[in-house]
């Protein structure tokens, strides 16, 4: 999981948000079409075009908006642009693609204590990841069930999740040995930035994880 820095709330959705009145409160439910797409393209641009809990690649058509504390128990949350990420499986409107994980899997579901937040800059030290594949938690005690719980609920070590992450490090570490101190360094720095086109590479969370465990 990679720390998400949010931004200010798209100009779209403040402006609509603004026109509350007497006769009329804004609702998630009636956000039309073009404040939701504004909101949806620039949650995918602060997450560099990755799912704000496995990290795979998401565009507008993979991904949905997902409300971290979810609209069923904190409605009063439910515009609150601090509380929406971009996650992967689609839209929210249609059945997502088996195996469900990810915002599809959580679902309505929220623990204060137990639920590791990508908002969180500390959130990637709840976990640890393998050469294989998986994701697993940390060795901080305190932090282990909320790691434990948060994988679960979300699906992080699913069959197709732990293949997907085992295939971006096996590109990386192919050639790891033949690499130099400086460019293995510097092939690191490359995976925690952005791209020139906005985006950070798929899984490179557990990607940066397994480079530090290997740097000398």
């Amino acid at each position: 999981m990679k720390w998400i820095q949010k931004s200010e709330e798209p100009e779209a959705l403040r402006n609509w948000k603004q026109q509350a009145n007497a006769d009329w409160t804004p609702r998630w439910d009636v956000l039309r079409a073009s404040e939701k797409e504004a909101v949806h393209d620039s949650l995918l641009r602060e997450q560099g075009y990755i799912c704000c809990y496995c990290g795979q690649r998401i565009s507008r058509d993979t991904s949905h908006i997902e409300h971290l504390k979810p609209r069923t128990s904190y409605p009063e949350l439910a515009l609150e642009y601090s509380n929406m990420l971009a996650s992967c499986q689609g839209n929210s409107e249609t059945p997502p693609p088996l195996p469900v994980h990810c915002g599809h899997k959580k679902k309505w579901w929220y623990d204060e204590k137990l639920m590791v937040s990508p908002l969180d800059k500390n959130c990637g030290d709840f976990f640890t990841y393998t050469e294989s594949g998986e994701i697993r938690p940390g060795a901080n005690q305190e932090k282990k069930a909320a790691a434990e719980t948060t994988i679960n609920k979300i699906g992080l070590n699913i069959p197709k999740l732990i293949a997907a992450r085992k295939k971006a490090l096996e590109g990386i570490l192919d050639d790891w040995e033949s690499l130099t101190d400086e460019d293995k360094k510097t092939l690191m720095s490359g995976f925690e930035q952005l791209n020139s086109a906005g985006e950070y590479a798929e899984f490179c969370a557990a990607i940066v994880y397994i480079i530090k465990q290997l740097l000398p």
